[in-house]
């Protein structure tokens, strides 16, 4: 199992970080300061060098700090035996770079993997409390850096998505219709869409036992967590759903059915957590499910993601919080960062 270790980071421009240098432990970092220090900031950069984009969401130039034109995020990575330098750089009206060791990197899924963490955060809670696409996110996410022919076939899927809701819209606009045209686009959201149904299916199969023993470990076995897949796709295929829903398609114009619509339910006993779950309850959950995420990455990846924790202990009771300290304290956890 490879180790991985973050030695240094260095923001320049970062958001509240007009220039900052940090140098870390290869296991514990605790980031104290008050609000708006930047403490987040921190874990964010760190997501940056990552996945490339920001955690939270926000666009690249919301990024750069006020009255500059560009940023810098800089990081020297311990892989095993080898040290890397990770280098991102983003400018206002400019794609962004990434360079490893030097090297351009130019296709940011060539990047997946190289340096995986795991985030747990408040803004965590909107993949309960939100709608459906936060939920398949994470899920895309982890089979994303996990696995690269799904990264694949997801990426392909949401070209000839939209591919075809122009079409649609070209199509109402102008009061035409080719049926052939419509054909080709279905024929893709077929292949690619098979693909991303099957991988949703076995990430749920997998996560599902992951997520109730690190649950129990946090609430101490009192309570029974689960979650489902919630996809057209378990009774028609594609091709089906797509010649269901042509006309209303054609009315709407977008594609109104697809692995674009799934959903991931998340239940505390028979019910939906969303529904009967205390906050305590839900942000167990939510790190367990985190948890999870991380184990899966580590198995699929044979590399340990970096552990980031963010303002994680409000809302749990001590109890909880013994339980957690506890489980990643132990060896199969390999740099922490805790605000």
């Amino acid at each position: 199992m490879e180790q991985l270790y973050v030695q240094q980071l260095d923001l320049v421009h970062f958001k509240n970080h007009l220039q900052s240098s940090w140098s870390f432990n290869p296991k514990v970092n605790i980031i104290t300061g008050n609000n708006g220090n930047g403490k987040t900031n921190v874990l964010d950069a760190l997501h940056f060098l990552s996945s490339t984009k920001s955690y939270l969401g926000v666009p690249d130039t919301a990024c750069i700090s006020h009255d500059h034109s560009m940023c810098l995020i800089k990081g020297v990575v311990q892989r095993g035996e080898r040290v890397s330098t990770v280098d991102l750089g983003m400018k206002k009206g400019q794609k962004k770079t990434l360079r490893v060791d030097g090297a351009d990197v130019l296709k940011r899924a060539d990047h997946l993997g190289f340096l995986p963490v795991v985030l747990v955060t408040p803004s965590d809670r909107d993949l309960i409390l939100d709608v459906s696409e936060t939920r398949r996110k994470l899920a895309d996410s982890t089979l994303s850096q996990n696995n690269r022919a799904y990264l694949d076939a997801l990426v392909k899927y949401n070209r000839a998505l939209t591919q075809r809701n122009t079409t649609l819209k070209y199509f109402a606009s102008n009061r035409t219709f080719d049926a052939e045209m419509i054909a080709v686009y279905n024929d893709q959201l077929e292949e690619y869409g098979s693909t991303v149904y099957q991988g949703r299916l076995e990430f749920v199969e997998e996560l599902t036992p992951v997520l109730q023993r690190y649950y129990q470990i946090l609430s101490g076995g009192r309570e029974t967590v689960g979650v489902s897949y919630k996809t057209a796709l378990h009774h028609h295929t594609v091709p089906e759903l797509l010649a269901k829903n042509l006309e209303r398609d054609r009315v709407l114009q977008y594609t109104s059915s697809g692995v674009h619509r799934d959903d991931f339910v998340f239940t505390l006993g028979a019910y939906p957590i969303k529904r009967v779950g205390s906050q305590g309850q839900q942000k167990s959950f939510l790190i367990a499910l985190k948890l999870a995420q991380f184990e899966i990455t580590q198995r699929h990846l044979n590399r340990v993601p970096l552990l980031l924790l963010d303002d994680i202990f409000d809302k749990l009771d001590e109890h909880r919080v013994a339980h957690l300290l506890e489980l990643v304290n132990t060896e199969k956890f390999g740099q922490i960062f805790i605000t």
